[in-house]
Protein backbone atom coordinates (compact mmCIF):
# COMPACT_ATOMS: atom_id res chain seq x y z
CA UNK A 1 0.00 0.00 0.00
CA UNK A 2 0.88 3.56 -0.45
CA UNK A 3 2.71 5.77 2.05
CA UNK A 4 -0.63 7.72 2.61
CA UNK A 5 -3.66 6.26 2.13
CA UNK A 6 -7.51 7.07 1.11
CA UNK A 7 -9.21 5.49 3.91
CA UNK A 8 -13.30 5.22 4.26
CA UNK A 9 -14.17 4.88 7.88
CA UNK A 10 -18.20 4.24 8.26
CA UNK A 11 -18.88 5.09 12.15
CA UNK A 12 -15.91 7.46 11.79
CA UNK A 13 -18.07 10.36 13.83
CA UNK A 14 -18.61 8.42 16.82
CA UNK A 15 -16.13 7.91 19.95
CA UNK A 16 -13.41 5.91 18.87
CA UNK A 17 -14.23 7.50 15.14
CA UNK A 18 -12.63 11.41 16.17
CA UNK A 19 -9.98 9.45 18.22
CA UNK A 20 -8.96 7.82 15.20
CA UNK A 21 -9.50 10.41 12.79
CA UNK A 22 -6.54 12.50 14.50
CA UNK A 23 -4.60 9.97 14.95
CA UNK A 24 -4.57 9.20 11.38
CA UNK A 25 -4.43 12.65 9.65
CA UNK A 26 -1.90 13.07 11.83
CA UNK A 27 0.02 10.79 10.07
CA UNK A 28 -0.89 11.99 6.72
CA UNK A 29 -3.84 10.09 5.73
CA UNK A 30 -6.61 11.21 3.79
CA UNK A 31 -10.55 10.30 5.47
CA UNK A 32 -13.55 9.79 3.65
CA UNK A 33 -16.16 9.86 6.73
CA UNK A 34 -19.86 8.99 5.62
CA UNK A 35 -22.58 10.77 7.60
CA UNK A 36 -26.68 11.51 7.77
CA UNK A 37 -25.72 15.10 9.28
CA UNK A 38 -22.90 16.68 8.13
CA UNK A 39 -23.07 20.18 9.71
CA UNK A 40 -23.09 18.24 13.50
CA UNK A 41 -19.77 17.24 13.03
CA UNK A 42 -17.96 20.27 13.35
CA UNK A 43 -15.36 18.70 14.91
CA UNK A 44 -14.19 16.90 12.22
CA UNK A 45 -14.80 19.14 9.61
CA UNK A 46 -11.98 21.28 10.87
CA UNK A 47 -9.47 18.41 11.00
CA UNK A 48 -7.26 18.66 6.97
CA UNK A 49 -8.01 15.66 4.83
CA UNK A 50 -10.79 14.81 6.30
CA UNK A 51 -13.82 14.52 3.82
CA UNK A 52 -17.39 14.45 5.73
CA UNK A 53 -19.69 12.69 2.95
CA UNK A 54 -23.48 13.03 3.58
CA UNK A 55 -24.95 9.52 2.39
CA UNK A 56 -27.21 7.07 2.87
CA UNK A 57 -25.23 3.33 4.06
CA UNK A 58 -28.47 2.00 3.00
CA UNK A 59 -28.10 2.90 -0.40
CA UNK A 60 -25.87 0.08 -2.65
CA UNK A 61 -25.37 2.55 -5.43
CA UNK A 62 -24.50 5.14 -2.52
CA UNK A 63 -22.12 2.85 -0.94
CA UNK A 64 -20.21 2.16 -3.74
CA UNK A 65 -19.70 5.56 -4.83
CA UNK A 66 -18.32 6.45 -1.14
CA UNK A 67 -15.63 3.62 -1.44
CA UNK A 68 -14.30 4.32 -4.86
CA UNK A 69 -10.95 5.11 -4.68
CA UNK A 70 -10.50 4.10 -1.26
CA UNK A 71 -7.35 1.53 0.03
CA UNK A 72 -8.93 0.84 3.05
CA UNK A 73 -12.44 0.52 5.14
CA UNK A 74 -12.30 0.44 9.17
CA UNK A 75 -15.55 0.00 9.78
CA UNK A 76 -16.96 1.19 13.54
CA UNK A 77 -20.79 1.30 13.45
CA UNK A 78 -21.85 -0.43 16.58
CA UNK A 79 -25.15 0.45 18.34
CA UNK A 80 -25.91 -0.75 22.29
CA UNK A 81 -29.61 -1.06 21.74
CA UNK A 82 -32.31 -1.08 19.11
CA UNK A 83 -34.53 2.11 18.45
CA UNK A 84 -36.96 -0.55 16.22
CA UNK A 85 -37.04 -4.71 15.91
CA UNK A 86 -34.28 -5.74 13.67
CA UNK A 87 -31.61 -3.02 14.22
CA UNK A 88 -29.09 -4.93 15.76
CA UNK A 89 -29.02 -7.43 12.91
CA UNK A 90 -28.99 -4.39 10.20
CA UNK A 91 -26.56 -2.73 12.00
CA UNK A 92 -24.19 -5.62 13.05
CA UNK A 93 -24.65 -8.09 10.16
CA UNK A 94 -26.28 -6.93 7.05
CA UNK A 95 -24.04 -3.07 7.01
CA UNK A 96 -20.79 -4.68 7.47
CA UNK A 97 -21.40 -7.70 4.96
CA UNK A 98 -22.50 -5.02 2.35
CA UNK A 99 -19.79 -2.90 2.93
CA UNK A 100 -17.41 -5.68 2.96
CA UNK A 101 -18.94 -6.87 -0.98
CA UNK A 102 -19.07 -3.72 -2.16
CA UNK A 103 -15.21 -2.99 -0.83
CA UNK A 104 -14.45 -5.90 -3.24
CA UNK A 105 -16.16 -4.43 -5.60
CA UNK A 106 -14.27 -0.95 -5.16
CA UNK A 107 -11.02 -2.28 -5.28
CA UNK A 108 -10.41 -1.75 -1.51
CA UNK A 109 -7.32 -3.83 -0.59
CA UNK A 110 -8.21 -3.52 3.14
CA UNK A 111 -10.80 -4.10 6.16
CA UNK A 112 -11.01 -3.29 9.60
CA UNK A 113 -14.15 -4.56 11.54
CA UNK A 114 -14.98 -3.41 14.95
CA UNK A 115 -16.60 -6.15 16.70
CA UNK A 116 -16.78 -6.31 20.71
CA UNK A 117 -15.46 -8.57 23.25
CA UNK A 118 -17.88 -11.45 24.08
CA UNK A 119 -19.29 -11.65 20.47
CA UNK A 120 -20.93 -15.07 19.75
CA UNK A 121 -23.80 -16.33 17.56
CA UNK A 122 -24.95 -18.06 20.39
CA UNK A 123 -24.23 -15.09 23.09
CA UNK A 124 -26.66 -14.34 25.88
CA UNK A 125 -27.93 -11.11 24.48
CA UNK A 126 -29.20 -9.60 21.00
CA UNK A 127 -26.22 -7.44 21.12
CA UNK A 128 -23.31 -10.21 21.58
CA UNK A 129 -24.91 -12.46 19.27
CA UNK A 130 -25.04 -9.67 16.18
CA UNK A 131 -22.01 -8.65 16.96
CA UNK A 132 -20.71 -12.26 16.91
CA UNK A 133 -22.46 -12.92 13.26
CA UNK A 134 -21.37 -9.86 11.86
CA UNK A 135 -17.54 -10.98 12.66
CA UNK A 136 -18.18 -14.50 11.39
CA UNK A 137 -19.49 -13.18 8.54
CA UNK A 138 -16.82 -10.17 7.60
CA UNK A 139 -14.41 -13.42 7.98
CA UNK A 140 -16.24 -15.37 5.74
CA UNK A 141 -16.83 -13.66 3.06
CA UNK A 142 -12.79 -12.22 3.03
CA UNK A 143 -10.21 -13.23 0.78
CA UNK A 144 -6.71 -12.45 -0.12
CA UNK A 145 -7.46 -9.60 -2.51
CA UNK A 146 -9.50 -8.09 0.72
CA UNK A 147 -8.09 -9.34 3.92
CA UNK A 148 -10.00 -8.78 7.18
CA UNK A 149 -8.70 -8.10 10.83
CA UNK A 150 -11.29 -8.10 13.67
CA UNK A 151 -10.95 -6.03 17.38
CA UNK A 152 -13.00 -6.64 20.31
CA UNK A 153 -12.58 -4.29 23.01
CA UNK A 154 -14.10 -4.36 26.21
CA UNK A 155 -15.34 -1.33 27.90
CA UNK A 156 -13.57 2.04 25.76
CA UNK A 157 -12.71 4.56 28.04
CA UNK A 158 -11.22 8.12 27.72
CA UNK A 159 -12.47 11.68 27.06
CA UNK A 160 -16.35 11.92 25.80
CA UNK A 161 -16.56 7.71 26.65
CA UNK A 162 -19.95 6.88 27.09
CA UNK A 163 -19.44 4.55 29.81
CA UNK A 164 -17.64 6.31 33.03
CA UNK A 165 -18.82 10.00 31.66
CA UNK A 166 -22.36 8.12 31.96
CA UNK A 167 -21.91 6.94 35.30
CA UNK A 168 -20.22 10.41 36.43
CA UNK A 169 -23.83 11.80 34.89
CA UNK A 170 -26.11 9.91 37.62
CA UNK A 171 -23.53 10.68 40.54
CA UNK A 172 -24.07 14.54 39.96
CA UNK A 173 -27.37 13.67 40.11
CA UNK A 174 -28.47 11.82 42.95
CA UNK A 175 -27.40 10.88 46.49
CA UNK A 176 -28.44 7.08 46.21
CA UNK A 177 -26.86 5.12 42.79
CA UNK A 178 -28.86 2.05 42.95
CA UNK A 179 -26.71 -0.24 40.38
CA UNK A 180 -27.25 -2.91 38.52
CA UNK A 181 -25.35 -6.01 37.89
CA UNK A 182 -22.77 -5.01 40.42
CA UNK A 183 -20.89 -7.90 40.27
CA UNK A 184 -20.19 -8.01 36.15
CA UNK A 185 -16.60 -7.76 35.04
CA UNK A 186 -15.25 -5.59 33.13
CA UNK A 187 -11.21 -5.01 31.84
CA UNK A 188 -12.14 -1.44 30.53
CA UNK A 189 -9.37 -0.29 27.72
CA UNK A 190 -7.93 2.89 26.99
CA UNK A 191 -9.20 4.59 23.66
CA UNK A 192 -5.96 5.55 22.48
CA UNK A 193 -4.96 2.18 22.73
CA UNK A 194 -7.55 0.45 20.94
CA UNK A 195 -6.43 3.43 18.41
CA UNK A 196 -2.96 2.56 18.37
CA UNK A 197 -4.29 -0.81 17.50
CA UNK A 198 -6.16 -0.04 14.36
CA UNK A 199 -3.08 2.25 13.01
CA UNK A 200 -0.97 -0.49 13.78
CA UNK A 201 -2.93 -3.82 11.72
CA UNK A 202 -4.08 -1.42 9.22
CA UNK A 203 -0.51 -2.40 7.07
CA UNK A 204 0.87 -5.01 9.03
CA UNK A 205 0.34 -8.19 7.04
CA UNK A 206 0.92 -10.37 10.66
CA UNK A 207 -2.56 -9.21 11.31
CA UNK A 208 -4.06 -10.40 8.24
CA UNK A 209 -6.63 -12.51 9.12
CA UNK A 210 -6.49 -12.26 13.00
CA UNK A 211 -9.26 -11.47 15.54
CA UNK A 212 -7.94 -9.75 18.47
CA UNK A 213 -9.08 -9.30 22.01
CA UNK A 214 -8.49 -5.90 23.55
CA UNK A 215 -8.51 -4.90 27.12
CA UNK A 216 -6.88 -2.80 30.11
CA UNK A 217 -4.85 -4.51 32.66
CA UNK A 218 -6.86 -5.10 35.13
CA UNK A 219 -10.14 -6.47 35.75
CA UNK A 220 -12.35 -4.67 38.14
CA UNK A 221 -16.79 -5.18 39.01
CA UNK A 222 -19.40 -2.42 37.96
CA UNK A 223 -19.94 -1.57 41.79
CA UNK A 224 -15.66 -0.99 41.97
CA UNK A 225 -15.55 0.97 38.77
CA UNK A 226 -18.50 3.75 40.45
CA UNK A 227 -16.82 3.66 43.26
CA UNK A 228 -13.89 4.56 42.55
CA UNK A 229 -15.22 7.47 39.95
CA UNK A 230 -17.13 8.62 42.67
CA UNK A 231 -13.96 9.21 44.36
CA UNK A 232 -12.28 10.50 41.53
CA UNK A 233 -15.44 13.27 41.49
CA UNK A 234 -15.04 14.28 45.78
CA UNK A 235 -18.57 13.02 45.74
CA UNK A 236 -19.84 10.85 48.80
CA UNK A 237 -22.76 8.91 47.18
CA UNK A 238 -24.75 6.06 48.69
CA UNK A 239 -24.43 2.83 46.14
CA UNK A 240 -27.04 0.17 46.44
CA UNK A 241 -25.84 -3.10 44.70
CA UNK A 242 -29.18 -4.35 43.33
CA UNK A 243 -29.85 -8.16 43.54
CA UNK A 244 -30.03 -10.01 40.62
CA UNK A 245 -33.72 -9.74 40.32
CA UNK A 246 -33.89 -5.88 40.67
CA UNK A 247 -31.44 -5.49 38.45
CA UNK A 248 -34.10 -7.40 35.69
CA UNK A 249 -36.41 -5.22 37.08
CA UNK A 250 -34.83 -1.99 36.63
CA UNK A 251 -33.61 -2.95 32.82
CA UNK A 252 -37.66 -3.35 32.15
CA UNK A 253 -38.58 -0.45 33.70
CA UNK A 254 -35.44 2.07 32.21
CA UNK A 255 -35.84 0.80 28.82
CA UNK A 256 -39.23 2.63 27.90
CA UNK A 257 -37.67 5.50 28.98
CA UNK A 258 -36.49 8.22 26.74
CA UNK A 259 -32.99 7.31 25.43
CA UNK A 260 -33.64 3.27 26.58
CA UNK A 261 -30.51 4.10 29.46
CA UNK A 262 -30.82 0.50 30.52
CA UNK A 263 -31.84 -2.29 28.70
CA UNK A 264 -32.85 -6.40 29.02
CA UNK A 265 -30.34 -7.12 26.26
CA UNK A 266 -27.68 -4.49 28.22
CA UNK A 267 -28.65 -6.90 31.83
CA UNK A 268 -28.30 -9.87 29.19
CA UNK A 269 -24.52 -8.49 27.93
CA UNK A 270 -23.89 -7.81 31.45
CA UNK A 271 -24.01 -12.05 32.39
CA UNK A 272 -20.79 -12.25 30.38
CA UNK A 273 -17.24 -10.84 31.65
CA UNK A 274 -16.19 -8.57 29.76
CA UNK A 275 -12.55 -9.88 30.41
CA UNK A 276 -10.07 -10.69 27.97
CA UNK A 277 -8.68 -14.49 28.05
CA UNK A 278 -5.00 -13.55 27.92
CA UNK A 279 -2.94 -9.98 27.72
CA UNK A 280 -2.90 -7.25 25.32
CA UNK A 281 -1.50 -8.60 21.72
CA UNK A 282 1.84 -8.50 21.79
CA UNK A 283 1.73 -7.80 18.12
CA UNK A 284 1.38 -4.40 19.23
CA UNK A 285 3.48 -3.78 21.26
CA UNK A 286 1.77 -1.74 23.66
CA UNK A 287 1.41 -1.51 26.96
CA UNK A 288 -2.25 -1.03 27.90
CA UNK A 289 -3.00 1.91 30.21
CA UNK A 290 -4.73 1.74 33.46
CA UNK A 291 -8.26 2.99 34.08
CA UNK A 292 -6.45 5.63 37.09
CA UNK A 293 -3.81 6.90 34.93
CA UNK A 294 -6.33 8.44 32.57
CA UNK A 295 -9.74 9.05 34.62
CA UNK A 296 -8.90 11.64 37.26
CA UNK A 297 -7.43 13.52 34.55
CA UNK A 298 -10.72 13.89 32.27
CA UNK A 299 -13.55 13.77 35.09
CA UNK A 300 -11.54 14.63 38.34
CA UNK A 301 -9.72 17.78 39.62
CA UNK A 302 -6.20 17.28 37.87
CA UNK A 303 -4.91 19.19 35.15
CA UNK A 304 -5.82 17.80 31.34
CA UNK A 305 -3.00 19.41 30.54
CA UNK A 306 -0.81 16.50 32.74
CA UNK A 307 -2.56 13.86 31.64
CA UNK A 308 -1.41 14.40 27.55
CA UNK A 309 2.23 15.10 29.26
CA UNK A 310 2.30 12.07 31.09
CA UNK A 311 0.51 10.01 27.91
CA UNK A 312 3.53 11.57 25.55
CA UNK A 313 6.18 10.94 27.73
CA UNK A 314 4.66 7.10 28.34
CA UNK A 315 4.27 6.99 24.11
CA UNK A 316 8.38 8.10 23.95
CA UNK A 317 9.33 5.46 26.09
CA UNK A 318 7.46 2.36 24.45
CA UNK A 319 7.54 3.09 20.37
Amino acid sequence: MPESLTLCMPGGTGFVGRHLADRLVALGHRLRIPTRHRERHKELLVLPAVELVETDLGDEAALRELLAGCDAVIHLVGILHEERPGDFRRVHVELPQRLLQAARECGVRRFLHMSALGADPAGPSQYLRSKGEGEEAVHRLADPRLPVTSFRPAVIFGPDDHFFNHFARLLRLAPVLPLPCPQARLAPVYVGDVVEAFVQALEDRRTFGQRYELCGPRAYTLEELVRYLAQVLGLRRRIWPLSDRLSRLQARILEHLPGRPFTLDNYRSLQRPSVCQGPFPEVFGIRPTPVEAVVPYYLGRQDQRALYDRLRSQARHEY
